[in-house]
């Protein structure tokens, strides 16, 4: 694996840890939304991440030893499907004839931890680089 790959994997590490980031803060600020422009309410969005590869034939597992990984991507940001949660206020806009109405499935308390486990994820990557370019200062100075 070569030193530039190295920073390479920890560079898209970065930017897929921050849209993620970005994507739970869009359920935190909408945990409250009960009508979309769809007329229902918001759904929790999640971010599914690949292994960014180049090469996926079978003849290169056998390879992976001598290939520099290639870090990772986003596939998807999927849309949380699970049901809806309902409070009783009746003086809501959004209450139906019951008076029950209809709130985004997003669990702020369960968001917050998926923020700080990003966090630290996005964290462990900035220690990375700064741990690369640190030891390209120091192979620099060699010759010195």
């Amino acid at each position: 694996m070569s030193f530039l790959s190295s920073m390479n994997i920890s560079a898209s590490a970065l930017t897929a840890t921050r849209l993620r980031m970005d994507v739970i803060a869009e359920n935190i600020a909408n945990s409250s939304t009960t009508r979309t422009e769809t007329g229902e309410p918001y759904r929790r969005r999640f971010v599914v991440f690949q292994e960014r590869a180049t090469d996926r034939e079978f003849a290169s597992f056998f390879n992976r030893a001598r290939q520099a990984p290639g870090g990772v991507r986003v596939v998807h940001i999927g849309t949380d499907m699970s049901d809806f949660t309902y409070d009783f206020n009746p003086t809501h806009p959004d209450a139906d004839e019951n008076g029950m109405v209809a709130m985004p499935n997003v669990e702020v308390v369960q968001e917050m931890v998926d923020m700080m486990s990003a966090f630290r994820a996005y964290e462990a990557n900035i220690n990375a680089l700064n741990i690369f370019k640190d030891m390209a200062t120091r192979t620099l100075e060699i010759g010195r």
